[in-house]
């Protein structure tokens, strides 16, 4: 996103103190212990991100007008879409133990795109192509808050279910979101972002012409028959706890695989661009 070869110095200043200032501040996040100033430090970390993949999408510095597209990219945006359903969500309810796990993948994410800057696409093309993307990513963004409330959800279980040890007090639930909120805003966010992949690939199907059966195409037809089903099952036979969850894994699996790994394979194992 950032390391293009096309790039100035003077161009690639504004990009570069972005990506540093959301480095450092989502570092600084991770590592130092509780305090009320970390959030602000997080929003910091936040904010220069988003600002450094806006400059970026913007073709801020390249020799054409494009933007970068690959799986650090990809990754990147996603994150901090999940970044910031946290930080609206955690002004109503305390959510523990997540700052530290976003604020560290937040961190690794920027890095990554520094390293691995993808492919620059110019933005003539077709029109529907910065939709297809912007759904692409944005079913990415919703998956990743419902594995996020996923992981939430399990851990909250595993604590009321776990046996305290001899002369324990008895466990009791952890401050945050009750159990059952919590389950609902999980298939929430699935159905969201079924909706949101479905148009998707309804958008892809439309406008490509020929519709081809890449790794791409497969793995996201297959991942949202698996979120399809999942929905179903919630609503038939009330799936819920460790079997909608498994469920939830495979299909966000294969949503990763679709695009991000694909193009993981592409850019550093086969180091191709197309």
């Amino acid at each position: 996103m950032i390391l293009s070869p096309g790039l100035s110095a003077a161009s690639l200043l504004p990009l570069a103190a972005t990506s540093i200032v959301a480095l450092l501040a989502y570092l600084v996040a991770a590592f130092r212990r509780e305090a009320t100033w970390l959030g602000v430090v997080l929003a910091v970390g936040w904010i220069g991100h988003g600002l450094a993949i806006g400059l970026h999408a913007a073709g801020v510095g390249e020799a054409q007008p494009g933007a970068r597209f690959g799986f650090a990219p990809a990754l990147s945006v996603t994150l901090w879409l999940v970044l910031a359903v946290y930080a609206i969500e955690s002004r109503f309810v305390p959510l523990a133990g997540v700052r530290r796990t976003l604020a560290v993948l937040g961190a690794a994410a920027v890095v990554l795109t520094l390293v691995f800057p993808g492919e620059l696409r110019p933005h003539a093309g077709s029109p529907w192509a910065p939709l297809h993307w912007i759904l692409g990513i944005a079913s990415y963004g919703l998956f990743g808050t419902a594995l996020l409330h996923a992981a939430l959800l399990r851990r909250a279980e595993q604590r009321l279910r776990s046996k305290p040890a001899a002369g324990e007090a008895p466990r009791v639930p952890s401050p945050g979101l009750p159990l059952l909120r919590l389950e609902k805003l999980t298939f929430r966010f699935v159905a969201a972002g079924f909706v949101v992949l479905s148009a998707t690939l309804l958008l892809g199907w439309w406008f490509s012409s020929p519709w081809r059966w890449d790794h791409k195409s497969v793995f996201s037809v297959l991942a949202w028959g698996v979120f399809a089903a999942l929905l179903a099952g919630r609503r038939a036979f009330g799936w819920r706890g460790r079997l909608a969850t498994r469920w939830l894994y495979v299909g966000a699996g294969l949503l990763l695989l679709a695009y991000v790994g694909s193009r993981f394979v592409l850019e550093v194992v086969l180091h191709r661009t197309t």
